[in-house]
């Protein structure tokens, strides 16, 4: 490995590098390789900007965002900018223990790795906020199982998705993959697709426990209308994953779940986030399709015909035998 690559997306985060950038930096300046941090900042309004400017200039560099346009293309800013072989992927408010890197760079020793991430824990508690996922299907609608680990050091656990807060990837797949898709902008869903194709393409994510981090939670909102959109965001991007990751029949039975069990009960409802959101899908399927379409030619070039099906057989197959530790 020649280096690694720290992508730090930001948006109105000055408290949070006042309280954990620094402990963060002395862990980047204990690594054993060559480093750079890129800090990309969506059009902050916080002065963040200025306050990294002021104390860490000489150990960031700083791309600046004229417009606000959320995580996906703010890290794939960063993302086309870095210049080492491993990508860390990091939010603002997370922070590293002193041993997160000791031991997981060791993934990357296999020619298939995607990526890998470690435990995210409480910024206060031992209460884990995230760890390894299984594939879990309610007829057609695919959904990430409980966390769960397996408490044995030498075995490789593999997980479903990688948490676009604390990712660490193997930068030519990623760039070969054209990093988030875009679509997904402002947040929710893009580290889950971005993980689902990596996997279609015949590589894996890995957790592992030993590496953690601390994880400081944000308020939860009161506004109604902040609310509603949030789950419209969130319907509009699991509406988005099936439709790009499902084809034939496989895509028609969705559907067809998707009017019933979603819209059908919306209409006698207040709360018509989910018609909204699917009012976007069909808005947004020209767009949908070409992604489809790119992926189809990339799948092609790697000679891989894996579906959303095989994906999941491979993850539970490769954990067959173990005993799982689930977390609820």
């Amino acid at each position: 490995m020649d280096g690694l690559s720290i992508i730090l997306p930001n948006y109105n985060g000055k408290h949070l590098f006042e309280k954990y950038f620094e402990k963060n930096l002395e862990i980047f300046k204990s690594l054993k390789c060559e480093y750079e941090i890129i800090l990309v900042d969506d059009a902050s309004t916080d002065e963040s900007v200025a306050f990294l400017k002021e104390n860490f200039n000489d150990k960031i560099t700083i791309i600046e965002k004229k417009e606000n346009c959320g995580f996906s293309k703010t890290c794939n800013i960063g993302i086309k900018a870095s210049k080492y072989e491993i990508i860390f992927l990091l939010n603002t408010d997370v922070v590293l223990t002193p041993n997160y890197f000791d031991s997981i760079f060791k993934y990357f020793e296999k020619q298939d790795t995607f990526g890998v991430m470690g435990r995210i824990i409480g910024m206060t508690d031992t209460i884990i906020q995230d760890a390894a996922r299984l594939p879990k299907i309610s007829g057609k609608k695919i959904k990430p199982s409980n966390f769960f680990y397996i408490d044995n050091k030498d075995f490789l656990t593999p997980t479903l998705y990688l948490s676009g807060a604390i990712a660490l990837i193997d930068s030519k797949k990623l760039k070969e993959l054209g990093g988030f898709n875009e679509l997904f902008s402002p947040f929710y869903g893009e580290d889950f697709e971005l993980s689902l194709r990596a996997w279609r393409l015949g590589w894996k994510c890995y957790y592992h426990h030993e590496s953690i981090c601390r994880h400081e939670i944000a308020g939860s909102t009161k506004n109604y209308e902040k609310k509603y959109w949030i789950k419209n965001i969130y319907f509009r991007n699991r509406y988005f994953v099936h439709y790009l990751h499902y084809n034939g029949f496989d895509l028609f039975f969705w559907l067809l779940q998707v009017i019933i069990i979603d819209l059908m009960p919306s209409v006698f409802s207040v709360n018509h986030y989910k018609i909204k959101a699917y009012k976007t899908l069909l808005q947004k399927k020209k767009e949908l399709d070409n992604y489809k379409s790119d992926f189809k030619k990339l799948m092609e070039k790697h000679h891989s015909a894996r579906t959303v099906a095989d994906v999941f057989l491979e993850v539970k197959k490769m954990i067959k035998g173990q005993k799982i530790e689930t977390i609820n």
